[in-house]
């Protein structure tokens, strides 16, 4: 089931030529309210099953989520009843000064503290199963005292929450911090992974930069195979956020997708 970011350029073309596309996925906070927006996703709602993606929850700061944000969250989950809910391992808030990024967390015991705190608040507060997506990583902190996969696979032990695996994410952060990409999928917990995200990025310099603008690459499809044949028939999201192509690419990039799902599907069920 490989599915496709929705973007403001492609809504009229999908809603009048209804390709056969298993869902959409949007970013939640650019459809909080009674606005313009939100009477788009609902007509959207009509044709296909919408995944929301939070990005201003700060899951990873050590203060508890904005009771107003996570009110008009929340509401919206309920309201549109999405197929898959998730946000990311990251921070962006400070008190009241809010950033336009998401930020690095720490892995460390006082931050799986405070994300283990959050998730329990954000999950009981949408009485549903949330699913956390690996950052980016352009560097690693000193004060790391554990990997990242060890760091997730703690959080879905203690909080019962899922992992949306970005792929792309995972190579951006191998190549820039020197993880290896094999072991760290390897590591995750066979049953935690709920979605993948597969997207393009950029080099500068010899570091890879997370843009979310490019097509998929050969290296995030190798590793995205390796992840099926790890956790299975997994739904699956082509993201692009700059530089948006038109809405065939990214159909064409979610058929590739789903045509690797169903050989790593058919591999299983012979070597079963």
């Amino acid at each position: 089931m490989s599915g496709i970011g929705l973007r403001a350029p492609h809504i009229d073309l999908l809603l009048a030529s209804r390709p056969p596309v298993p869902f959409v996925e949007v970013h939640a906070e650019n459809h909080m309210g009674e606005g313009r927006a939100f009477r788009t996703l609902e007509r959207v709602a009509r044709d296909y099953p919408v995944s929301l993606h939070g990005v201003g929850l700060s899951l990873g700061g050590h203060e508890r989520p904005d009771p107003g944000h996570l009110a008009n969250f929340a509401e919206l989950v309920r309201r549109m009843e999405p197929v898959l809910v998730s946000e990311h391992l990251a921070w962006c808030r400070n008190g009241d000064i809010c950033l336009n990024d998401l930020m690095p967390v720490c892995y460390d015991s006082a931050s799986l503290e405070a994300v283990v705190r959050n998730v329990d608040i954000v999950q009981q507060a949408i009485n549903r199963r949330l699913l956390i997506e690996n950052p980016s990583r352009y560097l690693a902190f000193s004060g790391d005292d554990m990997d990242e996969s060890a760091f997730l696979a703690a959080l879905t032990a203690r909080t019962g929450c899922g992992i949306l695996l970005d792929v792309n994410n995972v190579v951006v952060s191998a190549r820039n911090t020197g993880l290896d990409a094999t072991a760290y999928i390897d590591a995750l917990p066979a049953d935690s992974v709920g979605e993948i995200h597969l997207a393009g990025h950029e080099e500068e310099d010899g570091l890879l930069i997370d843009t979310h603008g490019a097509p998929v690459c050969e290296a995030v499809w190798a590793l995205y195979e390796q992840a099926l044949r790890r956790f299975g028939s997994t739904p699956t999201l082509i993201e692009r956020d700059r530089n948006i192509p038109d809405l065939a690419e990214l159909l064409a990039e979610a058929h590739r997708a789903g045509e690797i799902g169903a050989a790593a599907a058919q591999d299983l069920s012979d070597a079963a």
